[in-house]
Parts: C-alpha cells; sequence; structure tokens
C-alpha cells in the first residue's frame, strides 16, 4: 500500500537501508527494504522493538509535560533507526548505515508525513 513512499524514503537517503510504518503496538502496517543490503537486520524486528521505547518516550514526555514526541533517533554501532510519530497511533522509521545521510532522512520523513496521514485515515 505504501511501498511507492517507503521506496522513495530509501532511496533519496544515502546510506538508506529500510523503512517502516507502523503502529505502536509494533504491528507493521508496510515495509520496504533494498535488496541486499550491506546490513544484516529486519526492519519489521527492528520497528517493533523500538514501539516499547518510543511508547516509554511518550508516557515520560507526558509526565514531564512537554508535549508529544515528535522525533527519535537510535544511533547504534551497525546501523541509525529514525523514527518520526504519524499520528498517536502510527510511527514512520528509517533505518541507515552510521555514514547515512541524517539529515536528508530527517527531511525525507517529515515531508513525506502528510502523504501517510492521508492514507492511513
Amino acid at each position: 500500500m505504501f511501498q511507492t513512499l517507503l521506496k522513495e524514503v530509501v532511496d533519496n537517503v544515502d546510506g538508506g537501508l529500510a523503512t517502516t510504518v507502523m503502529d505502536f503496538e509494533g504491528i507493521a502496517v508496510d515495509t520496504y527494504a533494498k535488496p541486499n543490503a550491506p546490513v544484516d537486520f529486519d526492519i519489521n524486528t527492528i520497528g517493533a522493538e523500538f514501539s516499547v521505547v518510543l511508547k516509554a518516550i511518550q508516557r515520560a514526555s507526558q509526565m514531564l509535560e512537554s508535549g508529544e514526541p515528535a522525533e527519535v533517533t537510535i544511533q547504534a554501532e551497525k546501523v541509525i533507526t529514525l523514527i518520526r510519530v504519524v499520528s498517536d497511533i502510527y510511527f514512520v522509521a528509517i533505518t541507515m548505515t552510521p555514514g547515512g545521510n541524517l539529515g536528508k532522512a530527517r527531511y525525507m520523513l517529515r515531508t513525506r508525513v502528510p502523504a501517510l496521514l492521508k492514507e492511513l485515515s
């Protein structure tokens, strides 16, 4: 359903490996992964595990009355995962190589959220 948009995001980010639209329960709506990625990983597992972290960050933000979180970046040794909240139910995430263009990834996700919202409605 979202393949064109997800592929566009990954293909336009240097180092982009995969992306997913997922709900906060860790259930993928759709995913796209570059074939023959140089890093062995599963975008569904990454999204599901980080959905737990994202829910904890949302709870902490509510407790601190700091407003809803919009974006979270997890920088690990082998991959960087950028998560952008789409709505109170869904988020989109891109995983890239450590040398990937994080700024371009942030831009791509931020500018694609309106199209994702339209499709999810």
